[in-house]
């Protein structure tokens, strides 16, 4: 099978698209070895004699009124991440080639875009309307493609001619370092084809075996696999349309026939979809995507459209359609087999199902780090007791959890609340060995009427082994735990730590939590 892939090189923001702009000649400048030099300038800069890498200087020399832009590294690769997410609409494999340039792996997917000098035409019409300066090349091997499009334009290489296309170019398309450039043209070596004609052995001695490699690949007598910026989902539906749509009843119509769709794909290899994601294009170049996850691999499409539903009502920032969406994706970028078996008649079978789908639409409106469970851990740091995990991962867990039981007519033996960092406490008075009697915290203060305790609390033996200083590290301390009940019938849990200064123990006191 033939592997294309095309190159887009994007020039200057959209928002310097104005023509009586591009009628002037400007550049873009950077610092680059400690001086300012071009690293961007439009065709009438160009053709006045400047050159990328000539420092600012000789350019205002070369023309005093041209005008110069400062490099914005962040803006140029957001601006070229926008352009990356617009070419998903052609194929799911989209490579960033920075600082200027996109791969786009269409194997396969010209044919449904009307071929490939149709996909090449939509995709530098749309970005010439955006204001941006395109080169796109079509090629077997994605080191030609990126080669062709830094000397020709909109080039279209037939299948096994790589070779025959990149031969009269010139040596800097290699995209080799400026030195390597150098020493070619200095040895008589001009264009890609002169370096070919030499012996491998003799590029290889001179300038080494990187540049070998280099000149293999875009000569297409071998392929580097492209990197995607975001895995390929496993499955994906989608639809064009010929009209944009921007109403909310065709959009919702859309999803719920992409989600019959997506799941009869599924159905027919057995899988559920864990994470689904639906991406909105529209017509001026956004993307807007929506991401789902579910606990349970989901097989009906009802509770896609209710999650999706629900995703949608908590967004903060609406879709706006905008002048419409010419296309409108949804893909199930996580699946897990699903295996059909016999529910029984067990009451708790249906509870557990509900709960999970109940969290599932809590995590699609609140998100994923707000609906928690948690899980008891073997420690005996209370802080530490409790572990919290995602609910949709680990409900199961938590639903079998062995927690600590205790008798009916026992009192809680740790409280409602507890704090995530202990507060000091300050002591005005104490009992000999035993709690303050009288102490501050939070500014009020407190007198102790009812005392239980102490219950001592100390790190495992196996980890005081481990050489951990009690002095450095503060769980690595024994506590002292007491309830406690003051004058006004509040409870609350305190413990005292000791810390060995010479020979004496200074004890600190802190509140831990509050009882109902």
């Amino acid at each position: 099978m033939r592997e294309d892939r095309s190159h887009t090189c994007a020039g200057p923001d959209d928002a310097f698209s104005r023509k009586s702009f591009f009628n002037r000649p400007w550049i873009v400048a950077d610092k680059c070895h400690n001086a300012l030099q071009i690293v961007a300038m439009n065709d009438v800069a160009a053709v006045l004699g400047l050159e990328i890498g000539t420092p600012l200087a000789n350019a205002r020399a070369i023309c005093p009124d041209i005008d110069v832009f400062d490099a914005d590294e962040v803006a140029d690769a957001q601006a070229l991440s926008d352009i990356a997410d617009w070419c998903d609409r052609f194929t799911p494999l989209v490579a960033l080639d920075p600082p200027y340039g996109l791969f786009l792996d269409i194997s396969g997917c010209a044919h449904l875009f009307g071929g490939e000098a149709t996909m090449l035409s939509r995709v530098c019409d749309f970005l010439s309307q955006q204001g941006f300066t395109v080169n796109v090349a079509i090629a077997g091997a994605p080191a030609c493609a990126r080669a062709l499009t830094r000397v020709a334009r909109n080039r279209i290489v037939p299948e096994g001619e790589e070779a025959l296309a990149v031969a009269p170019l010139p040596v800097f398309a290699l995209g080799a370092d400026d030195a390597i450039t150098r020493g070619l043209r200095r040895a008589g070596l001009k264009t890609i084809g002169d370096v070919a004609s030499r012996e491998p052995r003799e590029i290889a001695a001179r300038f080494g075996k990187a540049l070998m490699d280099l000149l293999r690949e875009v000569l297409g007598q071998c392929d580097a696999p492209i990197s995607p910026r975001r895995p390929p989902p496993d499955f994906m539906v989608e639809k064009h349309f010929p009209e944009p749509v921007a109403t909310e009843a065709v959009i919702a119509a859309t999803l719920s026939g992409l989600a019959e769709r997506l799941v009869s794909v599924m159905e027919r290899q057995g899988k559920g979809a864990r994470r689904l994601e639906a991406s909105f294009f529209r017509t001026d170049g956004a993307v807007r995507t929506i991401a789902v996850e579910t606990g349970q691999a989901v097989t009906r499409i009802g509770v896609m459209e209710r999650l999706f539903r629900e995703r949608l009502d908590a967004l903060a920032d609406p879709i706006d359609p905008g002048f419409g969406f010419d296309l409108i994706r949804l893909s199930a970028s996580c699946v897990e087999t699903v295996v059909q078996e016999q529910r029984d008649l067990d009451a708790r079978t249906q509870d557990s199902d509900d709960v999970a789908a109940l969290i599932d639409r809590m995590v699609a409106r609140l998100g994923r780090s707000r609906i928690k469970v948690y899980l008891p851990q073997d420690t005996h740091i209370p802080e530490r007791a409790a572990l919290a995990g995602p609910a949709q991962h680990h409900l199961a867990e938590a639903s079998c959890a062995n927690w600590p039981q205790r008798f009916a007519c026992e009192p809680p033996l740790r409280p409602l609340r507890m704090f995530e960092h202990p507060e000091p406490i300050t002591v005005i008075a104490d009992f000999p060995h035993g709690p303050p009697a009288h102490f501050i915290w939070r500014r009020a203060q407190h007198r102790i009427v009812r005392v239980e305790g102490p219950e001592r609390i100390a790190m495992e033996w196996w980890n005081l082994t481990a050489g951990i200083n009690p002095i450095e590290n503060k769980d690595a301390r024994a506590r002292d735990y007491f309830r406690i009940e003051d004058s006004e019938g509040c409870r609350f849990w305190l413990y005292r730590e000791g810390i060995h200064r010479r020979e004496t123990i200074e004890f600190r006191w802190f509140m831990h939590g509050v009882f109902a």
